[in-house]
């Protein structure tokens, strides 16, 4: 029996997270597709429709907040899970975050490991 993989977007303006991240999650067995701004992702899950987007919060042309409120917005793409990805832990943040839509929240920086656990949780659902 063979199960298909599941595609993975990582959007980050810092090319050494991005790069990681990615690293990290071919090794767990994901299609992973990247993305450096917030147009890029945007263009992105609506080309690829991917089964899970991690999304750094601060970026050049649409910050991660925005860009996750499209998604979630969009009858086709709604369905997309998004874990933002931010340097700023604020409950503030969060807040705007969770109003945005997002599934879930990590504080950078983080382990590969968490990552990985989050991934697979996140997909488990």
């Amino acid at each position: 029996m063979t199960t298909q993989q599941q595609i993975v977007l990582v959007v980050d303006d810092e090319p050494f997270i991005c790069r990681s991240l990615s690293f990290v999650l071919r090794k767990g067995n994901y299609i992973v597709i990247e993305a450096r701004d917030g147009e890029e992702a945007l263009t992105a899950v609506r080309l690829h429709k991917p089964d899970l987007v991690f999304m750094d919060v601060m970026m050049p042309k649409r910050n991660g907040f925005d860009v996750c409120a499209q998604i979630k917005q969009d009858p086709e793409l709604c369905g997309t899970r998004v874990i933002l990805l931010t340097a700023k832990g604020q409950d503030s943040d969060r807040e705007v975050g969770t109003k945005a839509g997002a599934d879930d929240y990590m504080t950078k920086p983080f382990s590969p490991t968490k990552i990985l656990e989050r991934a697979r949780a996140m997909l488990a659902r």
